[in-house]
Parts: structure tokens; sequence; C-alpha cells
């Protein structure tokens, strides 16, 4: 039996979980049960929940944002730090007064955090109360666990060893015209200090053919911004022999017709090519706008990451882009207080970030990761040192950012209008990313506007509709 034909089989199994599920819940409620997905971390982990959804869809679940109203409830974890984790014991925790009053509402937790064994263990041990847990390699297998949980008692789910992509699984996106295009899963960078490839798996791209499917399905359906994701979106198609590397893939998806934009994350520096940088450049719906973190600016310290650039080729880099783009907003990640990092290491960092002059950072203390070489190096500086270095890092990029507002004062700027934030007041996203603020009618939501800026700010910006 071909691969094609096992994936197939595999499918047919899911479709008759569906159909079981739905039997079950037709009988136990008079009305459609409702679902409440609670979604942890990055967006991939918000593009799995949207297919989890489209599942939960189809076997008959109708969505809810409040817990009390909950007959399944589902938490997508997040793993990458030990805050994300505390929120996710702290809720579930929670949780168990839920399950007092409707015992029979199943709560599952999945993701990030539920692949690795040690959290699973305290979860079996410690909250009795919830009712399924799977990894990161088992979401397509959602109706068969709710099934067996249905029909017996807790489950628990963590194999790891099916990396395989599962297409056409069904899609309730959460914004008719923001949407998520995953293009492939996993990671080989194996950072010291990263979780991902433990938990996500190795690199494995989906193919251009259904890359392409999925993005014309999105446009045809009215998606106006359309977001390309992978741990590490540069080395789409290593070790594939269709011969689509990212750069042409993004410039195969800039072909598609219609009115809408492209953007990517997150790009790792080592793979990030000249002939990326290209296509960013002569694709004219790819957005301005490159995430590349640089995690930081000491080769010392990039050295004992496994990061595998310096400082200069980082440097080289942010030079090329903006040779190609001059305008173009580069934003980036940084961690502080990596284990055996001195001052001098931060001031590296500092130095790099006055130097290129982001339009945004985000910023973070280093988080020990159980399983990863970082969390088992010597880490002699205090953790109230590693907060005055954080302070006076934000207290540089917000200089920074203050600069490049005001740069911006007066430009009227093309903004896709995402909402309504209260009656009479709109927000957009500009083509660098940019949140701005404006007053219009609520018809707007969803359509491209040109916006005037008038106040320019650090982390948004205020304008007013241009003149037509």
């Amino acid at each position: 039996m071909s691969s094609q034909e096992i994936f197939r089989t595999a499918m047919d199994v899911q479709q008759t979980y569906i159909e079981k599920v739905r039997e079950v819940l037709s009988a136990r409620y008079a009305d459609p049960p409702r679902a409440l997905v609670q979604t942890y971390g990055c967006q991939q982990n918000v593009s799995d929940s949207e297919r989890m959804k489209g599942l939960l869809q189809q076997m008959g679940y109708v969505f809810t944002d409040k817990v009390e109203e909950a007959d399944f409830i589902l938490c997508n974890t997040c793993a990458v730090r030990e805050h994300a984790e505390d929120r996710v014991y702290g809720n579930v925790g929670a949780l168990k007064h839920h399950k007092r009053a409707r015992p029979d509402c199943i709560i599952a937790l999945c993701g990030c955090m539920m692949q690795q064994q040690q959290v699973a263990d305290r979860i079996q041990k410690s909250y009795p109360h919830v009712d399924i847990v799977f990894g990161t390699h088992a979401l397509h297998r959602l109706p068969e666990l709710i099934w067996r949980r249905l029909t017996g008692g807790r489950v628990f789910d963590l194999d790891a060893a099916d990396e395989r992509i599962v297409e056409g699984l069904p899609v309730k996106r959460d914004s008719a015209f923001r949407g998520w295009l995953p293009i492939m899963y996993g990671c080989n960078n194996f950072c010291t200090y990263c979780i991902v490839p433990y938990v996500r798996g190795r690199e494995r791209s989906r193919t251009p053919a259904d890359v392409m499917a999925e993005a014309f399905q999105m446009v045809e359906a009215g998606y106006k911004d359309i977001t390309l994701l992978g741990q590490n979106v540069n080395s789409y198609g290593k070790g594939e022999d269709h011969g689509v590397d990212f750069a042409k893939l993004l410039r195969m998806v800039n072909s598609i017709p219609g009115d809408f934009r492209i953007r990517f994350m997150t790009s790792h520096p080592k793979d990030c090519t000249p002939a990326l940088l290209d296509a960013m450049a002569d694709c004219e719906k790819v957005c301005g706008h490159l995430h590349l973190p640089f995690q930081s600016g000491s080769d010392r310290i990039l050295k004992a990451m496994n990061r595998r650039y310096t400082r200069s080729d980082y440097l080289h880099l942010v030079e090329e882009a903006r040779r190609r783009m001059p305008d173009i907003a580069l934003t980036s990640d940084v961690i502080v207080g990596f284990p055996g990092e001195t001052y001098e290491d931060f001031k590296e960092t500092l130095s790099l970030v006055e130097q290129v002059g982001f339009s945004s950072l985000f910023t973070f203390i280093y988080s020990p990761r159980e399983g990863t070489p970082a969390a088992s190096l010597p880490d002699p500086v205090p953790h109230k040192e590693k907060v005055a270095w954080f302070d006076e890092l934000l207290a540089a990029q917000e200089a920074i950012g203050r600069k490049n507002a005001e740069a911006v004062r007066g430009k009227t700027l093309l903004l896709l209008c995402e909402e309504e934030r209260r009656p009479g007041l709109l927000a957009g996203r500009a083509d660098n990313n940019r949140v701005v603020e404006f007053p219009g009618d609520a018809s707007l939501v969803g359509q491209f506007v040109r916006v005037t800026i008038t106040e320019p700010g650090v982390s948004m910006h205020r304008g007013v509709l241009a003149d037509t």
C-alpha cells in the first residue's frame, strides 16, 4: 500500500470517528454542545487550533468564549517559555471547579507543552479532571481521541513517531480576512535554548501544490492578509525533490491574481538568502517587513546558542535588505541573560540594537527549558542583574522607537482595517506591520484604507482617513 493510500485510509477512519462522535453528542445534548478553544503561544499554535476547530465543527460542536457554557474545553499549549507553562498550569487547575459543576464536560490539553513526558506525567498525577492529553503530532486524530473518551476513561496519546503532514483537514479560521497558511512544520536548527525541535519534530515541508491550493482557496474566500508560517520558513523545501525553495514559493504565491498581502514568519538569519531578499523586493504583494531574530549581538553567545551566524553576518543581511528595500521594517527577537552571558556580551547586543534601529523588538529574559543543552549550563548571573540589563535594553529600544515613529508623522499609509475597537474607532495594520487607530465606520472592517498619521507612537500610531 502506497503512502497516499495509507493516508486516505487514515482519513477515512477519522471520518468514521467524526460520525460516531456526532451520534453520541446528538443523543446526549438537546442543543448543539459548546466548545471553548484556548490557544497559548505562537501563530503556528493558532493555525493548529483553527484546524482542530474545523474538526470540532464537523463533530457537531458550536463555539463559545465562556468557560461556564463549555461542554468541551481544549487548551493548545506552548512550551517555549516558563511563563507560558505556568499560565497553563494555573488556568487548567482552575477548571476543576467547572468540571465539578459539569462532570460531563470534556477537558483536553494538547500542543508543545504536552509533548514533554514530564508534563504529561504531572497532568496525569495532579490534574485528574483533565480527560484527554495529546501532543503536536496527533491533532488530526482529535475525533478518535474524543470518541475514546466518550466510550472509556482518560486518554493520553503522546506518540511522537508520526510526523506525516496531514492534508485536507477542515479549517475554521478566526478571521474572515486575515489568515495563517502553514508551509512547513518542525525545526532542524537545535538552538541550545530552544525546545521546539524536541516537541515539534524535524523539518518537513508541505508540497508546493498543497500550499498553492490552500493559498488559492484563501484568496477566493476573500482573505486580504495571508501569513506563511513555519518554525523557519527560510528552510522551506530543503531535502525535497520538487526544487522549490522559499524564495520561489514566495514568487508563486505572489503570482495568484487578487488584491491581498503576503507576510511570513519566522526567518532564521543563517538561511536568509539573497534570492529571498530579491523576491521580497520584486513581489508587489509581499509586505515590506522582515522579522529576523538575532537573539544576541555577541559572537561568543551566538556560538553557545548554536545559531550558526556571526554578528557581522547579521549586520551584512540588514545592509543587503535595506539596499534592496530602503523602507523595510525590521523586527527581531532578543534573549537577555543566556547562561554564561556577561555584561560585556550584553553591551554587544545593545550596540547592535542601536546600530540597526529596529522597528520593534520582542525581548525575553532567558528561560531554561528542561531537555535542552542550555538548561545544564552554568548560569552565575543573578536574575536581578538580568532584569537590570533587560530594562536597559527596553529603554534603548524605546528611544529608537520614538525616533522611528516621528519619521512617519504626516505620511499616508495603506492599512487593512482589522477591527472596531469601540464605536467609531477602528484599527488597522500597515504594510510594515504597524497598528494604527483611526476614526471611521465599522463597514470599513476587512477593507484596505488609506490613513494619514497624525500622532505617531512607539507601539501604535493614530491617524485619520486620507482624502480620497
